[in-house]
């Protein structure tokens, strides 16, 4: 008998490392909807080209005491103390910065949605070459010279329906000498909100009356007068055009009615026997297509009722409920 093959022990660790270094990031810098970068917040480590120039610095000091050679040990500390100043220069360029999150648009499940942070700077310190990306987004590079602020747009694709989290921003830099790299992690605690995905159906059942808006239509007992027709036996006598009658016009019966009322519901019953993402994808579905058509409606969800209306605000309304239907807190 074959015993079960197991995972290489390496896969394991490697797991294990990054969820333990996770936790201490999320601990060190937890979320917030702004943060300013200090000491705590800002890790720094020499890029490839800073490792390639540190090893050239040790040849250079081996040869310079191999050989004795003023000039060379002149050199070679030169070079060290250049390396020294980048490091403090390029935390500095970091250092005192201010991330706030702005918004998040709204977008439905595939699609790009717009993540949008603002960087300020603390004092009159200029920052150059900031490197702005989400571990799924497009990268941006600004700089605060000119003005205090800078407003960057990231867009990246999001995932299922409720709430999105980009995961953690990554802000660096190697400015001024590309010897030494600078970055952050911020959790900036902001979310997209993922509508669900429009499934359209065949027809919507219980749809409304045909009727345009304000259609009369005759209603029993009703004050609001409609027309005359023809005298039908039976008709009340109270409804019989008498002043028609006097001028010769023939008997004639006044007709009262009532408006007809063209708003939709949509209604979560309107598909028994469906799942929950599939009822909120056709529900979905209608809510943009009477949007389009600019027809009133409302929706009905369990433990929820939104009247009929028109507009952007109602639109985003009923689609921001049919997102959050069955979800609760936002979690990561």
């Amino acid at each position: 008998m074959q015993g079960r093959k197991r995972k290489p022990a390496r896969h394991g660790i490697g797991n294990r490392l990054r969820r333990r270094f996770a936790e201490w990031v999320n601990n060190r810098i937890p979320p917030a909807r702004a943060v300013t970068l200090d000491q705590k917040r800002i890790f720094i480590f020499p890029s490839r080209i800073g490792l390639f120039f540190s090893v050239c610095l040790l040849v250079m000091l081996m040869t310079a005491i191999n050989y004795q050679n003023n000039m060379s040990f002149a050199l070679t500390f030169l070079l060290a103390t250049l390396f020294i100043v980048g490091i403090l220069h390029t935390y500095a360029n970091l250092s005192g910065l201010t991330v706030r999150a702005l918004r998040a648009t709204p977008a439905f499940p595939g699609k790009q949605s717009e993540f949008s942070i603002k960087l300020e700077r603390g004092g009159q310190r200029e920052h150059f070459a900031l490197y702005v990306k989400y571990p799924d987004s497009d990268g941006s590079v600004v700089n605060l010279v000119e003005q205090d602020t800078v407003q960057v747009n990231l867009h990246l694709p999001v995932g299922k329906r409720g709430w999105f989290s980009p995961g953690r921003l990554l802000l660096e830099s190697t400015y001024p000498l590309g010897l030494l790299r600078c970055w952050t992690w911020i959790d900036l605690d902001l979310y997209a909100l993922v509508y669900p995905q429009p499934l359209a159906a065949a027809q919507l059942p219980g749809l409304a009356s045909d009727r345009p808006d304000g259609a009369a239509v005759p209603i029993a007992g009703s004050d609001d007068f409609y027309g005359f027709r023809d005298y039908r036996e039976g008709d009340s006598l109270r409804q019989i055009h008498w002043k028609g009658l006097a001028r010769g016009q023939g008997v004639q019966t006044k007709q009262y009615g009532a408006y007809a009322n063209r708003s939709v519901w949509l209604d979560w019953e309107m598909y028994p026997g469906l799942g929950m993402e599939q009822r909120l994808s056709h529900l979905c579905y209608w809510a943009l297509e009477f949007d389009r058509a600019e027809e009133e409606y409302g929706l009905r969800l369990p433990g929820l009722v939104i009247e009929p209306g028109l507009g952007e605000r109602h639109r985003d309304r009923v689609l921001q409920a049919l997102a959050l239907h069955g979800i609760g807190t936002r979690s990561r």
